[in-house]
């Protein structure tokens, strides 16, 4: 591990260099992130899934920033190119924009205007031209043979693009100006000529300008959107004077020199076909990159908030999948979550069955004793909910009725985990399953879904796919750890995200359960060797065990602290049959 990075880490995260030390310690043993902070904050001294998971992040870009830093030094040392002051700044860089930018001169170049021309053998007259002698110009140019063309105009134009390609070649020069473009520059959008846009979905940005560098990240995304549909025209606006006097002054040695003119002309060059173009691309890049973060940052925060709803326990469910032409689809499912019947109504247009669907509904109501109905939040949602309410009324038992968030469903139900779930099912009676199901227990039947399809935040298609990917796996991740799972009931779908487990193993889980019936205890899963060593220590404080032959199997604590709570509990005049009853707050109260 590299001590400086880890050092730079604590730094920057405001916490201790050994927090970040045993942290890298444990992934690299192959330590899950919700298994280090729930089973390992002695070590840590209490970091959460978010802290261990930037730790982790950061170092693992800055171990590839230094690799690429070590890569560039390598290869301008192969050249002999290399000096003590160059290596320092390569290696001072804490962006990779800077390193490339220091690279850039020493670079393999592909075949290009000022390649031609040095390759011509104007790079001599190029140097002569930068010097500024009190020459005529022309007599500079036309005295200058040492090379492959002949005409005043064949040189002119080659030594400007060699100047124009050193100019663009120099950090320090592209440093300055992309700086003064983020600060000073205005981002433009314009509405393409003969675009479509009939919706007008991009209307307020037919006509938009926004500094740069206070520009909200939800509006790079969507200008990026309306740039890809061909429906804007965007682009980084600024003073291109300033940047012209900051040339000028940097490079111009000797105004009185005629060589001036031809020094400008390549100024102009180089900033117009190498550097604007360059620079924008990566300021716009940048941009990106922040705005990015900041939409996964919503996405995970509403997804672990919908994750983590209380779940219904206990209640008998109806779930109703609104809609208006097709129908309402209406699904019954059991206190344990087990699908029981189902049904389908027209109480809104085009039909106006309302009396019918009436009946329907409470002739359910009654012969199943639903306790609460469960609306998805989708079309005909309101009109469903006002049926409903009317409807409950009328009912001899008390029922109740709340609205559930329907994200993601039709996805679900049209995916092949639901269709073999339910095979014999149409897909928006799927549909009202999982919306039932979503109420009695949320965490559990959002999992089978794919997190982006959730729908929880805006332009969930406009960042990159991978990194929201794994993001959002995190906090999934994160949620199912947190509530642990019944090893007997878990789903393939929720037990993929239980720590340390991967798909072989879970179908052995899966297997045994089907073969042998339900685990009695969690040491039976190290027992038949079902789980490893290493993944039995991952895992099994996250998968719990309702009705053992161990109380402590149900709980969260580890197999490994058994013993220190046996101990504890014997001290305290407890046994295990006390854990989970209010004994056990009355003695910890005093």
């Amino acid at each position: 591990m590299n001590e400086q990075i880890i050092k730079d880490i604590a730094n920057n995260l405001n916490i201790k260099v050994f927090q970040v030390e045993n942290t890298l310690k444990l992934l690299e043993e192959g330590s899950t992130i919700p298994f280090i902070a729930r089973y390992r904050k002695e070590a840590t001294s209490g970091l959460d899934e978010k802290k261990i998971k930037e730790i982790s992040d950061v170092y693992k870009y800055q171990v590839n920033l230094l690799k690429r830093k070590e890569d560039v030094i390598r290869l301008i040392d192969e050249k002999n190119l290399l000096t003590e002051e160059l290596k320092s700044k390569i290696l001072s860089c804490t962006k990779l924009v800077d390193i490339e930018d220091l690279y850039r001169p020493y670079k393999e170049k592909k075949k290009t205007k000022a390649t031609d021309a040095i390759n011509n053998g104007l790079e001599g007259l190029a140097k002569i031209i930068m010097s500024f002698p009190n020459k005529s110009l022309e007599e500079i140019i036309n005295n200058y043979t040492s090379c492959k063309v002949t005409t005043y105009n064949e040189k002119y134009e080659g030594v400007m693009y060699i100047i124009a390609e050193w100019i663009s070649d120099n950090a320090f020069y592209r440093k300055w100006i992309r700086n003064y473009m983020y600060n000073n520059g205005n981002i433009v959008s314009k509405l393409k000529k003969n675009a479509t846009d009939e919706a007008k979905v991009y209307e307020m940005y037919y006509e938009y300008n926004e500094s740069v560098k206070t520009i909200k990240p939800h509006r790079i995304l969507a200008l990026n959107r309306g740039e890809k549909e061909n429906i804007l025209n965007v682009k980084i606006d600024f003073d291109k004077n300033k940047i012209i006097e900051y040339l000028n002054s940097k490079l111009i040695k000797n105004e009185s020199s005629e060589c001036v003119t031809l020094v400008k002309e390549a100024i102009i060059d180089s900033l117009d076909r190498l550097i604007i173009p360059s620079v924008e691309r990566e300021i716009r890049s940048e941009l990106t990159d922040i705005a990015s973060e900041k939409s996964i940052e919503v996405f995970m925060d509403n997804l672990e908030h919908l994750l983590l709803t209380p779940p219904m326990k206990d209640k008998m469910v109806l779930g109703l999948d609104p809609a208006f032409r097709t129908g309402c689809k209406l699904a019954v499912v059991d206190y344990t979550g087990k699908f029981i019947d189902k049904s389908v109504i027209y109480p809104h247009e085009p039909k106006n069955e309302y009396e019918k669907s009436k009946k329907i509904v409470l002739d359910l109501i009654k012969k199943y004793n639903i306790d609460i109905i469960a609306i998805g939040n989708g079309t005909a949602s309101r009109e469903s909910e006002k049926f409903i309410s009317d409807v409950i009324k009328e009912s001899d038992k008390k029922v109740e009725y709340i609205i559930v968030s329907e994200a993601g469903a039709s996805v679900y139900s049209a995916s092949k985990l639901a269709i073999s779930e339910f095979p014999n099912l149409h897909v928006e009676e799927r549909s009202a399953i999982s919306i039932a199901r979503r109420l009695q227990d949320p965490l559990s039947e959002l999992v089978k879904v794919d997190s982006k399809s959730i729908g929880v935040g805006l332009y969930q298609h406009d960042v990159v796919e991978k990194r929201l990917d794994e993001s959002l796996d995190f906090v999934v991740t994160k949620a199912v750890n947190q509530v642990g799972v019944n090893i007997n009931t878990a789903s393939p779908s929720l037990l993929k995200y239980v720590s340390g487990l991967n798909k072989k193993v879970i179908d052995k889980i899966i297997g045994y359960r089907d073969e042998k019936g339900k685990f009695i205890s969690r040491e039976e899963l190290k027992k038949k060797k079902i789980l490893s060593e290493k993944v039995y220590e991952q895992a099994i404080g996250f998968m719990r065990i309702v009705d053992g032959v161990n109380p402590l199997d149900k709980t969260s604590i580890h197999t490994e602290s058994y013993d220190i709570t046996n101990k504890l509990l014997q001290e305290l005049s407890l046994d295990l049959n006390d854990i989970g009853t209010p004994k056990i707050k009355e003695v910890l109260n005093g």
